[in-house]
């Protein structure tokens, strides 16, 4: 065999377990994220770094409220201090889960060279016990000028999954490829 030849490389498909919902709901998020930054949307971790920077605040109040020097009669207002921080810091925490973040699996920049001056929030839902699927894609600053119209798509995950539970990109990819270019579309309408 000629050592210049390739052997093309073999991609293992996605496969998801068909009578969990969870499995399904997070191998299509999956797939949303890799279709949106392959379009040019470079992923936007900021949210999550935030929520890193208050979660590993919370644990270090709980671990300094732990192994604080004093036994506790003489540290009670010291473990009092850091209980009333430990609940402001989660309430915080909690706060950005729902009202930021909602149902979002994707924060996005706008592609580089782009005259949009705001990414995209893409959203999820799959309730439990439904094969719909609802995806949307909105503009990660709606008051912006350049903010688009919400636009998505609900369909039934039974058109993307194969009986043994091999999702078929091709097709997934094509309804969110579209999804991603009608929300583009839709700003150079209202011109």
């Amino acid at each position: 065999m000629d050592s210049t030849t390739q052997t093309p490389v073999k991609k293992n498909p996605k496969k998801a377990n068909l009578l969990d919902h969870h499995s399904i709901k997070s191998l299509l998020d999956e797939s949303v994220t890799e279709i949106v930054t392959s379009k040019g949307y470079p992923e936007d971790a900021r949210l999550s770094n935030i929520r890193l920077l208050i979660g590993s605040i919370i644990i270090a109040i709980a671990l300094v409220a732990q192994f604080y020097k004093k036994d506790f009669p003489a540290n009670r207002d010291f473990l009092i201090g850091c209980i009333v921080l430990y609940i402001l810091f989660n309430v915080i925490l909690q706060l950005i889960i729902h009202t930021k973040e909602k149902n979002a699996i994707l924060f996005t920049y706008p592609p580089e060279g782009s005259f949009n001056s705001t990414g995209l929030v893409v959203s999820s839902k799959l309730p439990r016990f439904s094969d719909l699927y609802t995806l949307t894609v909105e503009s990660a600053d709606p008051k912006s000028i350049s903010a688009r119209p919400k636009v998505e798509f609900t369909k039934s995950v039974t058109k993307w999954f194969a009986k043994d539970g091999v999702l078929v990109e091709g097709l997934f990819w094509k309804d969110v490829e579209a999804l991603v270019n009608d929300y583009a579309k839709e700003h150079k309408k209202s011109k």
